[in-house]
């Protein structure tokens, strides 16, 4: 057992140093403007949504004079019938075409830039676009369904094998710029605020520091309006209120700091609210993954089990942890649990306390959680 503690701190430690070299990168300075291509996809994208077709044709000549080659502002139009329907994509697309000929005309030759690579995959799409939403939200996956994806369990079937794997995979674009073409999108057409939230989140989860989600709420300011801006900073805040005051007194977001609470989580693995801030995952030897997870009274998880153990460090509060057949145990700050391989078990807040704790999964080699339905009110009540 020191064994699996000193490794488990140690891991800690390394969380902690890389994420304090990473705050002084993410604060406000030289990296805390949009890069002009970054820029320039704003309002390709917000006028090809909303249909916006001359004003489309300006801020197609401004891109490609800005740098953006054919194939990436082509592959920024294809990405965004996901979030606004075909007609609109296809006549953006249309209207590229137009302003190539009237440029060629002109004597200008645009940069046509890379095609995207041949995807070589033996796993099916739907992994591959778990992987990918994984990759983008911090958030591991679930393959229980809840919400609209229980409703219409065909559309979420869709959103992992197209939108994630074959739209997202292509690398025309990073991530980062699918995201922006993407919240672009979501402010533009208005009444979508839960989308955009996550989004947004999404954004931050990349890299992208709040002076540059502000940067770009100005630029949909100036191009589609004060409406549009008003909404998309509203959302915007309430992301950045959740977040802490760095050393420098700017606000930084939430995930910067190991010790903040993170982001709301949609994870179908937990009843009630929790938050969860993924602090990194450590591959190097040491194959483990370290999170904060934070339950508002009364969440849990659902009962799971981890293949390669996992530590619990209690930071706040009051909570319970309980492995099958066995008597719930109470936790307060300063505990910690070790939980073996493969032990069912779950853990959560008491139903009067918020709760805290900074989660090690050990030996992630071995797989990912296993989850195995939710802690029903009988077995939470504590009674």
């Amino acid at each position: 057992m020191r064994e699996k503690m000193i490794r488990a701190f140690t891991v800690l430690m390394i969380v902690f140093c890389v994420t304090g070299n990473l705050n002084a990168q993410n604060r406000r300075g030289d990296n805390d403007t949009l890069s002009v291509k970054q820029q320039s996809l704003i309002p390709i994208a917000a006028y090809t949504a909303k249909g916006e077709l001359q004003q489309l044709k300006t801020a197609l000549n401004e891109g490609l004079d800005a740098g953006l080659t054919v194939n990436e502002v082509k592959e920024a139009m294809v990405h965004l019938y996901a979030y606004c329907g075909f007609p609109r994509s296809i006549r953006g697309l249309q209207t590229l075409m137009e302003v190539l000929d009237e440029r060629k005309e002109k004597g200008i030759t645009d940069e046509v830039g890379n095609d995207a690579s041949p995807i070589n995959e033996e796993r099916s799409k739907y992994e591959r676009g778990k992987e990918i939403l994984e990759a983008l939200t911090g958030v591991p996956q679930s393959d229980t369904r809840s919400g609209y994806a229980a409703f219409a369990p065909v559309i979420e079937i869709f959103l992992k094998e197209h939108l994630f794997a074959d739209i997202f995979e292509r690398d025309v674009l990073t991530f980062a710029e699918r995201e922006l073409v993407t919240i672009s999108v979501l402010s533009s057409i208005g009444r979508a605020e839960p989308m955009l939230r996550s989004h947004l989140n999404i954004c931050l989860h990349l890299g992208f520091t709040p002076g540059q989600l502000n940067e770009f709420i100005g630029i949909i300011q100036e191009k589609m309006g004060k409406k549009e801006a008003r909404e998309a900073q509203s959302v915007l805040n309430e992301l950045l209120n959740a977040g802490i005051k760095g050393n420098s007194g700017e606000d930084t977001f939430q995930n910067e700091s190991w010790s903040s609470k993170g982001s709301l989580t949609n994870s179908p693995n937990f009843t009630g609210t929790v938050w969860l801030n993924m602090l990194g995952t450590t591959e190097n030897g040491l194959h483990a993954s370290v999170g904060n997870v934070t339950f508002a009274p009364g969440a849990r998880t659902h009962w799971h089990a981890h293949p390669g153990g996992q530590i619990l460090f209690i930071t706040k509060g009051e909570g319970v942890y309980q492995a099958k057949g066995q008597p719930a145990r109470f936790l307060q700050k300063g505990d910690y649990v070790e939980i073996p391989p493969d032990i069912v078990h779950w853990h959560g807040a008491t139903p009067d306390s918020e709760f805290a704790h900074i989660a090690v999964s050990l030996n992630t080699d071995l797989g990912g959680a296993v989850w195995s339905g939710p802690v029903t009110e009988n077995a939470y009540d504590l009674k």
